[in-house]
């Protein structure tokens, strides 16, 4: 059921913790020259080879199948008449990076002057909340459709509504729906969520962090093109600055615990499951872009339904190039990479020279999921002097 009260307590926040989704932007952090950010031992070629492979199909997943439930999530509300609450505007895109290093540096302030154990206890809580809310909205979507139909016409459904009642009025703060596949999830999502708590497996922190990213490009959309271009842009900008200018984010990202990144072991083949040496990607990296190619998405849809999505795997080939140059320039020099420097001007541009070339740019920019409404008229027809 689509409504907009069963979104995810992590969706509704992730626009405002966009800064500490960057921190990770240093990227792809592992130990290829015999020492990596902690010092541990070399990793073989083999490893880093399943390396560059897992962290490459983890974050091509979320990104595939979040901007096709992007399309059955936006057609539903358009169908019931209703819109997206977690939409970024123009001013939001322009704010975005601000906002961003703003977070960033406050927590470089905080590790420098408090124990990272309390900074990361505070974060590890903060976390785990958004972590449970979307990992068991994320398992919700894919058992729903798997369940045959004599069990779901026999699943209880449930309203919860918080009301404020004065006086003069009745008023309804906050609307909850949910059945028992729902309550189901979410207690098994809260058993995980302990168990990650107080283990910080990498398995865990994966199913987490892919989650986390699933319903983010799910649920929140672009206004148009023009910000994404706009939003990519000043991230470019950012992640030069704070990456290659200061200390700043290789500080943080060293010292940041959290499940905000998809992480590979690079030594699985000797210790398994008990590795301990780790390749990182962000979930910004995921993230940002994966927002651009959810528009393309659903450009595609509503402006050549029924044929082939050709935008959306465009996207998703540059998407998939952007990154692979990312792992080869760290290979080569031996030293993180902030994706965003090689993914957005792939993730940008590709599109739009194939718009180019079909003759498509002045339809992409006008694209929309929700149209403005016509304003209005301001005054009212003045009557005809003469019919009176």
């Amino acid at each position: 059921e689509l409504t907009a009260s069963r979104k995810s307590g992590s969706v509704k926040l992730i626009q405002a913790m966009a800064d500490v989704e960057n921190v990770t932007n240093v990227s792809i952090a592992g130990d290829i020259n015999g020492s990596n950010l902690t010092g541990r031992d070399a990793a073989t070629t083999e490893g880093i080879a399943l390396t560059y492979s897992g962290l490459l199909l983890m974050a091509l997943a979320p990104i595939f199948f979040g901007a096709a439930r992007s399309v059955i999530y936006h057609s539903g509300l358009k169908r019931m008449g209703e819109e997206a609450g977690d939409r970024i505007d123009m001013k939001d895109a322009a704010m975005f990076p601000l906002y961003a290093s703003g977070g960033l540096f406050g927590l470089y302030l905080f590790f420098k002057f408090v124990p990272k154990e309390y900074v990361n206890l505070m974060l590890s809580v903060l976390f785990l909340g958004l972590g449970v809310s979307g990992l068991a909205r994320a398992c919700s979507a894919i058992l729903e459709p798997l369940l045959p139909a004599f069990i779901t016409a026999r699943i209880a459904k449930y309203h919860l509504q918080l009301t404020v009642t004065q006086p003069s009025e009745k008023k309804v703060e906050s609307s909850l729906e949910f059945h028992t596949v729902d309550l189901i999830v979410g207690i098994v999502s809260g058993v995980v969520g302990l168990v990650y708590f107080f283990t910080k497996h990498w398995i865990l922190n994966n199913l987490f962090g892919l989650a986390f990213s699933l319903n983010a490009i799910e649920l929140i959309s672009l206004d148009r093109f023009a910000v994404g271009c706009l939003l990519l842009g000043g991230l470019f900008i950012y992640d030069i600055f704070w990456v290659f200018g200061t200390d700043v984010m290789v500080t943080v990202a060293k010292s940041f615990e959290a499940p905000i990144k998809l992480m590979f072991p690079m030594d699985l083949l000797e210790k398994g499951f008990a590795a301990n040496n780790f390749g990182m990607l962000g979930l910004g990296d995921i993230v940002i872009p994966g927002l651009l190619i959810a528009l393309l998405c659903r450009f595609d849809h509503s402006h050549h339904p029924g044929k082939t999505r050709m935008y959306f795997y465009i996207g998703f080939a540059a998407y998939i190039i952007g990154l692979t140059i990312t792992i080869a320039v760290m290979h080569i020099f031996r030293a993180a990479q902030p994706a965003l420097l090689y993914l957005v001007p792939c993730c940008l541009g590709l599109p739009m020279f194939a718009a180019l070339l079909k003759g498509d740019i002045p339809a992409l920019l006008r694209y929309r999921d929700y149209p403005e409404k016509p304003k209005e008229e301001a005054h009212p027809e003045k009557p005809d002097k003469k019919a009176l």
